[in-house]
């Protein structure tokens, strides 16, 4: 398994960016029974949860983004959704995937989200 992340890049304050993770080489129904996720990390600072989708419908966002960024799964294509919206610097950080996909966890690679001022 391995986890594709796409849709990072720069964007002024204000401004929107949606990432997406789709995990690679499974089948729909392990994939709704996959708990996935975003996380981020800024240099000097450790990886923190930004948000979150169980497979039994459990969404968690950090205080930081909250009524601001969306987490949605698309199951059609296999894929989870990370709307963020209204960005500002603080939220400028390499974005990682996280998996935990039949009982495993799984990191794809970071897409780097830049937020100018």
């Amino acid at each position: 398994v391995q986890l594709q992340a796409s849709g990072g890049g720069l964007v002024q304050a204000g401004g929107s960016l949606r990432l997406s993770c789709a995990p690679s080489r499974i089948i729909l129904s392990v994939f709704t029974e996959s708990d996935i996720g975003w996380y981020r990390q800024t240099p000097g600072k450790q990886r923190e949860l930004v948000a979150s989708t169980t497979a039994v419908g459990i969404i968690n966002y950090a205080d930081s983004v909250k009524g601001r960024f969306v987490i949605s799964r698309d199951n059609a294509r296999k894929r989870v959704l990370l709307q963020m919206n209204t960005l500002t610097p603080e939220d400028t950080a390499v974005y990682y995937c996280f998996g935990r996909i039949l009982g495993r966890d799984y990191w794809g690679q970071g897409t780097l989200v830049t937020v100018s001022s």
